[in-house]
């Protein structure tokens, strides 16, 4: 632990680097779901897609000695789920939030049932990016080691920015979302974009679940999501469908789950339950804080979980 030899100012250090490797999966979550919920179509079931593609990138990584096709598996295990939601969610009538609900148990039941024999098996790892070489401090180099998957999130935070306010496409997703009608008579199908933008958005969350389980923890159990994936949601309504701002929110988020390890490691034992709900109790905080119908408005597609 970070803060074993260097003090409590090691607290301060242990957090920010909880704030890369815990939020990294919140990231590259928040933003498939930014792009999902852009096309005006939640998904709430992405704690599945988490969850498989923790365990693809796992067991591809386990069977293949290279953990870089355990990633493409997970954006693979991402998309297809996303297909099968995408699919779903667009017949008439049908209910996003049912449908979500229905994605998440069987995304979930199908990594416990494939995940089984990868829960024991060591599985290689991603190589991190060193960035602590300058310091002769054993803490600070474990501190500064950086996923790939972080480096590829932060990228991608910032092109999605720029794709929905400067590209063609970024801008039939977002009139899609805001109206399907006015969309259809500019001569966009509406079905294929929202199609495309949740089987985009599926992938990045499955993405996310490699980072858990081949960088931080770096294993696979059936347990390794902790409610992240249903997390996200909440953080993109925090962050205001923003690409930028859920990469804020992200390290936000990933630096609550860090304090009470940190705190825990100079000898604070008291409380250490609680802090270690600083996530949810994070997550009920936003909730609140938007619940106001001015609020939740503020930046949200204007046909968000409308049905057909």
């Amino acid at each position: 632990m970070i803060t074993e030899s260097i003090g409590w100012w090691g607290v301060t250090l242990a957090v920010l680097a909880g704030a890369v490797r815990g939020g990294t999966p919140f990231l590259l979550v928040s933003l498939g779901e930014c792009l999902t919920e852009k096309s005006g179509k939640i998904n709430l079931g992405l704690e599945g897609t988490l969850l498989l593609g923790a365990m693809s990138a796992y067991a591809v990584s386990y069977k293949t000695g290279s953990p870089w096709l355990g990633v493409l598996a997970s954006a693979m295990a991402g998309m297809l789920l996303g297909c099968i939601h995408a699919w779903l969610v667009q017949k008439p009538k049908v209910n996003d939030v049912a449908v979500g609900i229905a994605m998440m148990l069987f995304g979930s039941g199908l990594a416990f049932y494939f995940g089984k024999p990868y829960i024991n098996p060591s599985a290689p790892q991603l190589p991190a990016l060193q960035l602590g070489g300058w310091s002769g401090v054993p803490q600070i180099k474990a501190a500064l080691k950086i996923s790939p998957l972080f480096i590829l999130g932060v990228g991608l935070a910032f092109a999605l920015n720029w794709f929905f306010k400067s590209t063609r496409w970024g801008l039939q997703i977002r009139a899609v979302g805001d109206s399907p009608a006015s969309a259809r008579a500019m001569g966009i199908s509406v079905v294929r974009t929202r199609f495309i933008a949740i089987v985009a958005g599926s992938s990045l969350a499955g993405l996310g679940g490699a980072h858990l389980s081949l960088f931080y923890p770096g294993a696979w159990t059936e347990l390794i999501s902790s409610g992240q994936g249903l997390m996200a949601v909440a953080l993109v309504i925090f962050a205001r469908w923003n690409p930028l701002h859920c990469l804020y929110a992200s390290l936000l988020f990933g630096g609550a789950q860090a304090i009470g390890p940190a705190l825990q490691a100079v000898g604070v034992t008291g409380g250490y339950y609680l802090w270690n709900a600083s996530p949810y109790f994070l997550t009920l905080v936003v909730m609140v804080l938007t619940c106001s119908r001015k609020r939740t408005l503020v930046g949200a597609p204007g046909s968000l979980g409308a049905t057909g």
